[in-house]
């Protein structure tokens, strides 16, 4: 198998899944600043141009970074970072879903519309005036998210899940990017200092191919 990796929150998502799954696979970079992605070398990977993308054993190519995960998980099962029962894997996914269609997808789309502006405008359509409300929705979801937690150390109750990598690794990007999340969070500010001092939060921000 290859990992096709990149500097970017989806990623590092990914990187931070096999870090805490202890699982080593070798991986190339690709250079999303430069639009490597975006070149017909890629697409022919990865017609979508995205990253991260999975190439298998049998040559053919996964892509989108939950469903790799999910595909590792399987093989690799243990440590369980979606769940080791029916219930379990239920209650990540659920989690994980709320995390990508409420916030992290805000979080995404308005860094196109603002910050990274120059840098996606010739490559996808972009509406700077839609920037502040997508951020405002991701703040919005995040009390949201903050009034269902329970007392539980994770997203998953004392259960560290995929769903919590996602969440922090977005957050964290939302930091470097003028999205930073309200501290005055009573559940997600604990649980995000929590996952902070993970070691995988750290080591998470080297490319694969760069970690020994």
């Amino acid at each position: 198998m290859l990992i096709y990796d990149a500097e970017s929150p989806a990623p590092r998502c990914l990187r931070m899944f096999l870090l805490e799954k202890q699982l080593q696979l070798p991986a190339v970079a690709v250079d999303v600043f430069a639009g490597e992605n975006r070149q017909p070398a890629y697409l022919a990977i990865n017609p979508a141009g995205q990253i991260p993308a999975l190439r298998c054993d049998d040559g053919s190519i996964l892509a989108e970074s939950v469903a790799i995960a999910e595909y590792l998980e399987e093989l690799y099962p243990s440590p369980p970072l979606i769940g080791s029962s029916s219930k379990e894997r239920a209650e990540t996914r659920q989690w994980w879903r709320r995390v990508e269609l409420n916030i992290t997808e805000f979080i995404h789309n308005a860094y196109h519309y603002a910050e990274g502006l120059a840098r996606f405008k010739p490559r996808i359509p972009v509406l700077p005036e839609a920037a502040e409300g997508l951020k405002q929705v991701a703040q919005d979801r995040l009390h949201w998210l903050d009034s269902m937690l329970g007392n539980g150390l994770y997203l998953c109750g004392d259960r560290f899940s995929a769903a919590d990598i996602w969440l922090y690794v977005w957050l964290d990007f939302g930091l470097a990017v003028n999205q930073p999340f309200d501290r005055n969070l009573s559940k997600i500010t604990p649980w995000f200092d929590r996952v902070a001092k993970r070691p995988s939060a750290t080591l998470s921000r080297t490319l694969l191919s760069e970690i020994s």
